[in-house]
């Protein structure tokens, strides 16, 4: 290992430890009786988010495609400990319904402290095709959605001091194959919501937003893509969940799950070469 490599690695591991000991502490009851609306609940990342504020005793709309599961969820909530468990079904490809599901928890809860955006639309695990109006519906579900429910939340966010945290990826700092639609949509919304946040900050605003970059994780429609075709290891629904609304709570600007993708993230500015012939290589793939 040649010394520059040396200084980096050592550099970053500083910064790592200086980071993690000077993040804010997490105040769990501060989540009783916290009004959370959470999006693309019915299953995953999103569902367990809805597990853990139920457990914080939180208030809590959740929304997704299918009533049936959705329900099922606000039950398990309720179980959980949950203040209130609500629940609105919602296809995030619609004009209105992104809107109505925001009024939906605005008018049951009488508020919002908490909007968490995680909803994703289905899209394959392939080469781009050049299905262009694939990549137009899905910029719609993964990007213009939540731009508009952020908007219509934020007066009420604003009243309530409270934070916005976006559910984003890995792939939207670093592009990777197979994924060309998805990766648009999750480098769109870091743009976004990267500009809004200097803007509130800028206003003084009362809102806080939190960018969650997660790494490859074990949701069902996760595996099912990856699975044989590479090698990355997957990390647990629960753990990210939870690290999300550690985040948001403690009104952290970024986080990154697991840890070393803020170290993969910088890999490629450091080592743009050494970083595409890996991810190029990572992947079972024979043209």
């Amino acid at each position: 290992m040649g010394t520059f490599t040396k200084v980096v690695l050592t550099a970053t591991l500083v910064v790592f430890l200086a980071v993690r000991w000077t993040a804010p502490r997490f105040d769990a009851e501060s989540l009783r009786g916290a009004r959370v609306l959470v999006t693309g609940a019915s299953t995953g990342i999103g569902e367990q988010m809805a597990y853990h504020y139920a457990r914080f005793g939180a208030q809590i709309v959740i929304t997704a495609r299918r009533e049936k599961v959705l329900q099922q969820v606000a039950e398990k909530c309720l179980s959980l400990g949950a203040q209130k468990a609500l629940y609105i079904a919602a296809d995030m490809a619609s004009e209105s319904d992104p809107d109505k599901a925001v009024d939906f928890a605005l008018e049951n809860l009488g508020g919002l402290d908490y909007l968490v955006l995680n909803h994703i639309g289905p899209s394959p695990f392939s080469m781009w095709d050049g299905d262009v109006e694939h990549t137009r519906w899905l910029m719609k579900v993964n990007f213009f959605s939540y731009v508009q429910m952020a908007w219509r939340a934020l007066a009420s966010l604003e009243q309530s001091k409270g934070s916005l945290l976006i559910v984003s990826s890995l792939l939207g700092k670093m592009p990777s194959p197979f994924v060309a639609p998805y990766t648009s949509t999750k480098f769109a919304l870091n743009g976004f919501f990267g500009a809004l946040y200097h803007e509130l900050a800028m206003n003084n605003s009362n809102v806080s937003i939190s960018i969650c970059t997660l790494g490859l994780i074990d949701t069902e429609s996760a595996m099912d893509k990856v699975r044989g075709v590479t090698n990355v290891p997957a990390y647990p629904a629960t753990d990210a969940a939870l690290n999300i609304i550690i985040t948001g709570a403690t009104r952290q600007p970024e986080l990154f799950y697991p840890w070393f993708t803020q170290i993969v993230t910088l890999s490629k500015d450091w080592f743009p070469s050494a970083t595409n012939y890996i991810i190029q290589n990572s992947y079972n793939y024979n043209p």
